[in-house]
């Protein structure tokens, strides 16, 4: 008997996948643990392997295709087997997501349906929904591509709203009022909606915007999807949302430096890497961590919860986007444990290779800009946490040493925290008890 081939959960957050590619073709012979395809999500791409070993046979799916997870799309079993999907294709179309998720529109034939007179619907998936929403699209009036044709996805929804001119009442009546048509019009309102002055600049090319700023030449836009949408989403929700309070605090890094020069002439070779700073930085925040629990921790709806694992982010550049790798426990890690699993979780996500697990489940972020000149800034936490460590620079700088003038390789770091959680002094607290393990770094071996 065959064994149907889906695509496997990537995640609690992901309801949907692009294949990639496919790694075999249809009819081969596969093995158990083989990978068969490659698939995208929004932070990275990932191979599925095969469960079973036999022949595989292809279902209809194309490089590009937008799939809903736990969609099977492909049998394993004999070689003169043919790909067919065991039940109704509604009953597969339903598998993505859970109860509460589903919304079934009844919508004519002719929109895209399954033909069967009182049975036509589609089904919408959440992001889907989410997006109708948002932009006020019934979902019966899109046609749908996905699974079998009976499933509107996210895509489908994007495709409708490109075809239908989104304005604002206000700027419908002017247009309406003129004779514009707003199929050519580009609009400059949120999710480039037109707004009145919009058509304002129509009828009146030369005018100038209410803000007094001549309008200019959109070179190019750049769609707010994938990593860069996540990121956007995710960030300005933090920004609205916390409370946030801001800490800088300079910090004299000198025997910090030497440390790390000692261990790097000492362990490169060993190890197969330079410790750097952020290795360092991020065994000290995980002793400040224990020794402060209340850094640890994350809002919920009716409390604030001390959380038992220490797992710190570190925020990496990508060609993708910014990325936030996690190592797990780091309190329990020494730095050589650290340093290798950090580094290849950076090495996955700069190659778009993370595994659902590398990007989640943090409790503390780090994010280091020092290595572009920067002093000092003010980094947005990461939610649902209750803090983030900013860096900076290391730099080396003339201070007061008693009567004397001194040279001393200086550090600014900027902790913000959401004032929701935790106050003021306590937080001063944690950054101090930072600030003394770097200018004292003896003091990791007494903890």
């Amino acid at each position: 008997m065959s064994e149907e081939f889906f695509i496997p959960k990537l995640g609690q957050t992901v309801e949907e996948v692009t294949l990639v590619t496919w790694l075999v073709k249809d009819g081969e012979k596969v093995s158990q643990g083989q990978g068969v395809m490659e698939v995208e999500t929004d932070k990275a791409v990932f191979p599925v392997e095969a469960h079973a070993k036999g022949y595989i046979h292809l279902g209809p799916f194309n490089e590009g295709d937008v799939i809903p997870v736990l969609t099977v799309v492909a049998i394993i079993g004999k070689e003169d087997d043919k790909f067919e999907v065991r039940g109704s294709v509604s009953a597969v179309a339903e598998t993505d997501s859970a109860p509460e998720q589903k919304m079934v529109a009844e919508v004519a034939p002719s929109v895209g349906s399954v033909t069967g007179g009182e049975n036509d619907r589609v089904f919408v998936s959440p992001r889907a929904k989410k997006l109708a929403a948002e932009t006020s699209v019934d979902p019966a009036l899109v046609t749908p591509t996905g699974y079998a044709g009976v499933r509107v996805i996210e895509r489908d929804v994007q495709e409708y709203l490109k075809q239908i001119p989104r304005a604002t009442p206000v700027a419908q009546r002017m247009a309406a009022e003129a004779g514009v048509d707003l199929h050519s019009m580009t609009g400059t309102g949120p999710r480039g909606k037109i707004v009145k002055e919009d058509v304002a600049r129509v009828l009146q090319p030369s005018a100038i915007v209410s803000n007094s700023l001549t309008v200019m030449e959109v070179q190019e836009r750049i769609p707010l999807k994938g990593v860069r949408g996540i990121i956007a989403e995710r960030m300005g929700t933090s920004v609205h949302t916390t409370a946030r309070v801001t800490l800088v605090m300079e910090v004299d890094a000198t025997e910090l430096v030497a440390a790390r020069t000692r261990l790097k002439d000492r362990m490169e070779q060993i190890w197969g890497f330079a410790p750097g700073y952020n290795d360092l930085l991020a065994k000290i925040c995980a002793v400040a961590l224990r020794k402060f629990p209340y850094m640890n921790a994350r809002l919920a709806p009716d409390a604030v919860e001390l959380l038992g694992h220490v797992n710190i982010g570190l925020a990496v550049d990508t060609e993708r986007g910014l990325m936030v790798p996690v190592v797990q426990d780091v309190d329990k890690k020494n730095l050589y444990q650290f340093g290798k699993e950090f580094r290849e979780l950076v090495d996955r996500a700069r190659k778009g290779r993370s595994l659902p697990d590398d990007l989640s489940g943090g409790t503390f972020t780090i994010t280091n800009l020092g290595m572009y000149d920067v002093d000092a800034f003010t980094p947005v936490i990461n939610l649902p946490e209750a803090a983030i460590l900013g860096v900076g620079r290391i730099a080396p700088k003339a201070v007061p040493n008693g009567a004397e003038i001194v040279v001393r390789q200086m550090w600014t770091l900027s902790l913000v925290f959401d004032h929701r959680l935790v106050d003021g002094a306590p937080a001063a607290r944690f950054l101090q008890y930072i600030k003394q393990l770097i200018e004292e770094p003896y003091l990791l071996l007494a903890g």
